[in-house]
């Protein structure tokens, strides 16, 4: 474990951490594997597939098929669907806490404004499945879409060395009563879903996490489809003082270390917590604070993905805290918490983009249009007023085409 000095080069990288994953060979291969697969669709699908996955498939077998889907039952143990329900629901209230009513303007003068949410039309999920299948992060993306009300959701996740789809993330599908699962992993499936094949429909959007071939290949995809969010390895940072239970801060730093590539950071204004931590956990890094202002400053700085806050008066903490993708409040509620159960999803801002961006919500799959509507009497009031600013643009057009209506 790495102490840090608070003016020291180590900590001005973690406050200026970039995407890590952004290496001019990166680029340039998923340049290559995208361009390839808008030209050449389902063939380059299978290509890349037989190349990284080590798996050989016909463009008929890149689809789940439901027997497929209903067959991944039989080595799923009850408990574990039992679990998924309960998750399930506590996902399910979050997000519909989160459904807005639109704004309205109506005046006696024949005013009505408007702003109309609707739901993205098509997304789809990319679920990763190489080192270990991320099971939750079918129902930490599906479920928000749902509530949204998008109609067509698909999953896109690689195979197995058997060729088959993890029968956990079929379970997930199946509950959430999702349809369509394509056995397409990395860059390829981002590229598919961008631009669509004879097999993999063309979406709107692209959500969920992945690693730095997935994350630049939905970097350059963004206009074709939307994305969520250019996603780096897991963060943690523990804010902790003399009164927190070192035990505590180390098995959740070494939750977090249990991903690859993931961050720890202990910041403490506890010298004592400091040594015991160091002497107990290998990697992660480690920040004296004079004071939990300045804790909650160096914090707001890095703006971390996880912050979990083990003081004796975490909520005061936290009313300092600008910048935190998701915050953990006290002994009793660990990062994985968020992770696995609590509700809101566990994609977050990394990388420290947490500054400007927030936890993927039901604002992710919808969009608004405003609805504008005057009345005579109404346009007239304000005739002159848009004639003016018209006018000082330079567009005359503009003003003539309200004017017109008063000849």
């Amino acid at each position: 474990m790495k102490l840090l000095k608070l003016h020291s080069k180590g900590i001005e990288q973690l406050y200026n951490r970039n995407l890590y994953y952004r290496r001019k060979s990166t680029i340039e291969k998923v340049q290559r594997m995208i361009e390839d697969v808008r030209v050449n669709g389902d063939e380059a699908v299978l290509k890349y597939t037989r190349r990284f996955d080590k798996v050989k498939l016909l463009a008929k077998d890149l689809r789940v098929s439901e027997s497929e889907i209903s067959g991944a039952f039989q080595n799923i143990s009850p408990e574990f669907i039992s679990t998924l329900k309960f998750v399930i629901n506590n996902v399910s209230m979050f997000y519909k806490k989160q459904i807005k009513k639109p704004a309205c303007i109506k005046s006696d003068e024949g005013i009505h404004l408007k702003e109309e949410y609707k739901p993205i039309d098509t997304v789809g999920v990319y679920i990763p499945a190489g080192t270990a299948p991320l099971v939750s992060s079918v129902y930490m993306t599906v479920i928000p879409a749902q509530i949204a009300g998008v109609r067509r959701i698909i999953i896109v996740t690689p195979p197995g060395k058997d060729g088959r789809v993890n029968p956990h993330i079929l379970a997930v599908a199946n509950l959430l009563n999702v349809k369509e699962v394509y056995k397409i992993g990395g860059a390829q499936a981002i590229a598919a879903m961008a631009f669509g094949t004879k097999i993999v429909p063309k979406v709107d959007k692209v959500v969920g996490p992945g690693n730095s071939y997935v994350t630049e290949a939905k970097r350059q995809i963004f206009g074709y489809a939307d994305i969520d969010m250019l996603a780096g390895p897991t963060e943690l940072v523990v804010i902790a003082n003399r009164y927190s239970n070192p035990d505590f801060v180390v098995a959740d730093f070494e939750s977090q270390l249990e991903h690859a590539g993931g961050l720890s950071i202990l910041i403490s204004t506890s010298k004592q917590l400091i040594r015991q931590v160091r002497n107990r956990v290998q990697g992660g890094f480690v920040i004296y604070a004079k004071n939990m202002e300045e804790a909650c400053e160096i914090t707001n700085k890095i703006a971390p993905e996880h912050l979990q806050i083990l003081t004796n008066n975490p909520q005061s903490v936290a009313r300092m805290i600008k910048n935190a993708g998701a915050i953990f409040l006290g002994a009793y509620s660990p990062t994985p918490l968020g992770d696995y159960i609590a509700g809101p999803s566990h994609v977050l801002p990394t990388l420290g983009t947490a500054r400007f961006s927030s936890g993927l919500s039901l604002n992710d799959f919808l969009k608004t249009s405003h609805i504008i509507s005057y009345s005579k009497k109404a346009l007239e009031k304000v005739r002159e007023s848009l004639e003016r600013v018209a006018l000082i643009e330079g567009l005359v057009k503009h003003a003539e085409s309200v004017n017109v209506r008063f000849k």
